[in-house]
């Protein structure tokens, strides 16, 4: 094959001589770890490599900087990154993530639940958690490390942090402990061997915990509420409710119910009713939805026996006429447990009351179950009379809803 023809041009273009806004472009597309890299391979990219708006991406992508901060601190793109990272490094795979939820709650919590604000600890030093992993013999995970360099948790007080739930006389309040109490809960005990508590209720007792190595039939960093197993010759004999698999996921699934309205808000306190859009009936002109939780503080596997609280809201239009304004005289329940076995429940008013609905009134209650399985519906009907035309009665649908026991697993202990 012939030789290509010399057109005296040469097919090479040295670095040096590449206009400065393509590399520029080329390098806006790099991550930060490669733009790092640049400097070192020559003098010119190492100039075009501190160009400060190409660490203007990576400042907010990782860090979560806005032009307002930058302003405030009056450092170039590159300085705030350059610092920043020297100080959370190693959480720069999470820390978005976790700042974002911790803002987005901090953001609703001022517009709804504002006294809970001021329970929340400014964030804890790197040092604090190094001497806390010293003090248990543990390492913590690292995105539990970097929610805490955010905020170390909460003050023990009410209303906690992580939900509520009120039942009649049974009432549960979660905070998020701080790090320096949930080191002093941290467990070695049978049962519940190197698990550290992340929550407590001052009322209840009751802890979620984070197990920081997979013994007794538990996965590393799974988090959990324990159950006794009544039924076990040892005491130590412990059955857990899996709530998360990580700490991010654990806390930014709960933070993301919180923020989209998943959770009631009531009396400045986050209730953890969850509320399917399908449970909800509308009969002429009332409209009853359900929302349901699961309580592991009541509930256990051996025996078993599995505790839900629901909360009903039945509401009439405010459309409606005047003259549709009713009083509820009974209700009428269709229990179903996960073997078909069928309980019917039929009796005057509702947790002792008669309530009267009338154009965009609501009415609201909450009420409680047990099932011997891990699941099971409820389903019936109301039945009113009209307060305007006495010899009228008429039944309001109650729509079928489910409950559904989370995840739970057997101690090996």
């Amino acid at each position: 094959m012939a030789a290509p023809p010399d057109t005296g041009l040469s097919s090479t273009l040295s670095l040096e001589q590449l206009p400065t806004d393509p590399l520029l472009l080329i390098l806006s597309f790099l991550d930060y770890r490669d733009l790092v890299s640049c400097c070192y391979l020559s003098q010119r990219l190492n100039q075009l490599s501190s160009h400060d708006p190409l660490w203007k991406r990576h400042c907010k992508k990782y860090w979560l900087i806005s032009e307002e901060e930058k302003s405030r601190r009056n450092q170039s793109w590159k300085a705030i990154f350059t610092s920043t990272y020297a100080d959370l490094g190693r959480y720069i795979h999470c820390y978005a993530t976790l700042k974002k939820a911790w803002d987005d709650l901090e953001k609703y919590l001022g517009q709804w639940c504002p006294r809970m604000i001021s329970s929340l600890k400014e964030s804890a030093r790197e040092e604090d958690l190094d001497a806390v992993e010293a003090q248990i013999h543990c390492k913590l995970p690292d995105d539990y490390r970097c929610s805490f360099r955010i905020h170390n948790g909460q003050k023990l007080v009410v209303p906690g942090l992580m939900g509520s739930m009120a039942l009649s006389n049974h009432y549960r309040s979660e905070d998020l402990l701080d790090i320096d109490t949930a080191a002093g809960g941290f467990q070695q005990r049978l049962g519940l061997k190197q698990c550290l508590p992340l929550t407590f209720c001052i009322h209840t007792g009751l802890s979620q915990y984070m197990a920081l190595e997979s013994v007794e039939g538990r996965n590393k960093y799974e988090i959990f509420y324990q159950c006794p197993d009544q039924m076990a010759r040892k005491p130590s004999a412990i059955v857990m409710f899996i709530t998360g698999t990580s700490y991010l996921e654990w806390f930014t699934s709960y933070v993301n119910k919180v923020v989209t309205g998943g959770y009631p808000i009531i009396r400045d306190q986050i209730f953890r009713y969850v509320h399917d859009k399908k449970c909800v009936a509308t009969t002429e002109d009332i409209t009853v939805s359900v929302s349901t939780s699961f309580l592991p503080e009541l509930s256990s596997v051996h025996p078993p026996h599995y505790f839900f609280t629901y909360r009903i809201r039945i509401e009439m239009s405010k459309d409606a006429l005047p003259e549709k304004t009713c009083q509820l005289d009974s209700r009428y329940w269709r229990i179903t447990n996960a073997k078909g076995d069928v309980e019917e429940v039929q009796g005057p008013g509702v947790v002792g009351e008669f309530p009267v609905i009338g154009p965009g009134k609501v009415y609201e209650y909450t009420s409680c179950t047990t099932f011997s399985t891990t699941s099971g519906f409820m389903e019936g009907y109301y039945t009113f009379h009209c307060l305007y035309y006495k010899d009228r009665f008429f039944n309001v649908t109650i729509p079928r809803f489910h409950m559904v026991c989370p995840t739970f697993k057997v101690s090996t202990a």
